[in-house]
């Protein structure tokens, strides 16, 4: 198995409001890396203080961070060739795809997957699907809310869920979850 699980933190409501993308790569199903970039949006200095409740990060925090498209080549890079997850996936790509429109930058051919529909195959009798939820079912400890902890939280749940599928490949993925995966 090899992907790459994102998550992304924002500053307002505005999808292309990204202050913080964390990546985790996972290669033959071992994470071997997990990267975060505090991220000056095109809101600032201006955060919404609803975000600011949710992920604790402040204006000042990224005021001397890059921008969108000066992190972007080195993310791609990273998620070149392989199989996007996130976590409620469609807000993840949905900020990736209006951070790329923002800086008018060419979207990547990605297919992507989300992890919450994983879980849902994997453990149909859980209450919850929730990342906070799922990790403590899992006894994974992250700080929640925080992009590339997010990010790892959602590698770590989803090669737990392949597991328990018996998936083993990416060609496995492209066929099970055919009708699920999207493209970015």
């Amino acid at each position: 198995m090899d992907f790459c699980a994102i998550d992304f933190e924002t500053a307002t409501y505005e999808r292309n409001s990204a202050c913080e993308l964390g990546i985790c790569i996972v290669e033959n199903s071992e994470v071997v890396a997990t990267k975060t970039w505090l991220i000056k949006p095109p809101s600032f200095p201006y955060f919404s203080q609803r975000n600011i409740d949710v992920h604790g990060i402040l204006p000042h925090d990224v005021k001397d961070s890059p921008t969108f498209d000066d992190i972007w080549y080195e993310v791609e890079e990273m998620m070149y060739g392989t199989l996007m997850i996130a976590h409620n996936a469609s807000f993840d790509a949905g900020v990736l795809r209006s951070c790329l429109d923002h800086y008018g930058m060419f979207k990547p051919k990605l297919n992507y997957l989300c992890s919450i529909q994983l879980a849902k195959k994997s453990w149909n009798y859980l209450p919850r699907y929730g990342l906070k939820h799922l990790a403590e079912y899992h006894q994974i400890k992250f700080n929640h809310h925080r992009a590339g902890d997010d990010a790892e939280a959602c590698a770590r749940i989803s090669l737990l869920a392949f597991e328990k599928l018996f998936i083993t490949t990416n060609d496995e993925v492209m066929q099970y979850f055919e009708s699920k995966l999207k493209k970015l």
